[in-house]
């Protein structure tokens, strides 16, 4: 990021309209930056993603699965927590990749990506405060799908940063980085949130007002650090005359079927985290139904699973990454699969709080490895130039895994475990989810782990070839 491209009133914008909006250093549109970036701006390139995760940690693993039951009806609070999901996931798909693409064609004086991050960042923590003072059911909803506006907002053109900026010998080490601070998030977040078990509210029931509100400014602080120190680094693309509501439409074109490794790698990566999902979003009611914990043990061991599940992603991800730069991805996400059905049918089966633990770390350590991975993955794979619209909607199966969980793992708890919340629901759900790391493992098989711009350069240099063989053939007659 040592050289930066300039934005803005009549910089750099009028260069793109013939190449496709040229990079800083001089390479083509389509192909990764060249320059070598030093760990401190890798890191920063991440940190954003611990205030994101930290946001949705807290509410999906600890704040929504305690407040949903209490403001319904408690037979039907596995299926509320769902349509929770559901709803608000609904605004996730839309926003993020239409955001995302629209802030590959943004010129301004902050550059591409960072006016949206600004704004959705501010959002977020008004929105926050509203879920956290809300007491119905229907204000959580509306203000739970304002929250995924917001989040979805910044997170879209944010994550076209990695593409953007990183060159291809430091992907793996960027996408770890990624991973790591996507489950500290998760991790910092649950672990805040649990503060809540400690406070009381006027009826002597735990409190989560302050750790709603707290984990925003969390959230906040991070995307200010990406607002003042990451850099811009691909140029936008030209419109070519087009309108704004063109270039929406552009996001959801027939023509990303093309890009066939890609859709089958975000089809593998929907069924993996569902699998994931299930336990991070069913935790809570798992302990306390499966396992019969009161609210003070909750309140010990949600934040001991929330450090397993940090110390296993901090021992994975990083080492994973590596690995698979030997052994190639494919390898470490099959592996990664392996030890998700293992931990989930631990926790199926599990008789007692540490079997289950001994579950949810093999979980652990597979999603670390899968996250830092598969990010490296998709980031070789998908257009250079496009890389908002295209890691935006490899997000749609992030944003959609944990409400598709909620879907089946919430109606199983429900109709298994019946009105007298049977610890027998949450260990159905766990053992279906075994189904999704397997059919994790099949999705991923047709998808080429090639770097996109060396498959293209081979593609080519065969067609050349072919188109060459009738003249080659007339010269030796």
């Amino acid at each position: 990021m040592q050289a930066e491209v300039a934005v803005g009133a009549g910089a750099g914008a009028g260069s793109s309209d013939d190449q496709g909006g040229a990079l800083a250093d001089g390479r083509g549109d389509g192909a990764r930056p060249g320059l070598h970036l030093p760990l401190p701006e890798l890191f920063q390139l991440s940190i954003y993603w611990f205030g994101i995760n930290a946001v949705w940690g807290g509410l999906d693993g600890v704040i929504l699965q305690e407040r949903i039951p209490g403001l319904v009806d408690p037979s039907v609070g596995g299926r509320a927590l769902a349509l929770v999901k559901v709803v608000a996931v609904l605004m996730a798909i839309v926003v993020q990749p239409t955001i995302g693409s629209i802030s590959d064609y943004t010129m301004s004086r902050w550059g591409r990506r960072k006016p949206y991050i600004a704004i959705g960042a501010v959002l977020d923590v008004v929105f926050l405060v509203g879920i956290a003072t809300s007491q119905t059911y229907l204000s959580v909803v509306a203000f739970l799908v304002l929250l995924q506006f917001s989040s979805n907002f910044a997170q879209g053109p944010f994550q076209g940063y990695i593409p953007d900026l990183v060159p291809a010998a430091q992907v793996s080490l960027a996408s770890a980085l990624v991973g790591v601070m996507s489950v500290l998030g998760v991790v910092g977040g649950q672990a805040l949130a649990s503060v809540g078990y400690l406070l009381k509210d006027g009826a002597g029931n735990p409190d989560f007002t302050i750790p709603t509100i707290s984990i925003g400014l969390i959230e906040l602080a991070t995307a200010l650090g990406t607002l003042r120190w990451v850099r811009e680094g691909r140029a936008p693309k030209s419109r070519g005359g087009r309108s704004w509501l063109s270039i929406a439409a552009e996001t959801w074109g027939l023509d990303v079927l093309r890009e066939r490794s890609f859709v089958w790698l975000v089809a593998s990566r929907l069924c993996f985290l569902m699998g994931v999902g299930t336990v991070y979003n069913l935790s809570v009611l798992y302990l306390e139904r499966s396992l019969q914990l009161t609210t003070a043990e909750k309140g010990f061991w949600v934040p001991i699973t929330s450090l397993v599940i940090g110390l296993s992603v901090l021992l994975s991800t990083v080492p994973a990454s590596r690995v698979s730069d030997r052994i190639g991805r494919k390898p470490v996400i099959f592996a990664s699969c392996a030890l998700g059905v293992a931990g989930m049918a631990l926790l199926a089966l599990a008789p007692g709080v540490l079997v289950a633990e001994a579950g949810i770390l093999l979980v652990a350590v597979g999603a670390g490895a899968f996250l830092a991975v598969d990010w490296a993955l998709m980031t070789d794979i998908i257009p250079k130039e496009s890389s908002g619209r295209f890691m935006g909607m490899s997000n749609v199966a992030t944003a959609s895994s944990g409400a598709l969980a909620l879907v089946v793992g919430g109606t199983l708890i429900d109709l298994v475990g019946g009105p007298t919340h049977a610890g027998s629901g949450p260990r159905v759900a766990f053992a279906v989810a075994i189904l999704f790391y397997l059919l994790a493992a099949v999705l991923l098989r047709p998808v080429d782990p090639r770097r996109r711009d060396d498959r293209l350069a081979v593609e080519v240099g065969f067609g050349v070839a072919i188109r060459d063989v009738p003249a080659a053939a007339a010269l030796s007659e």
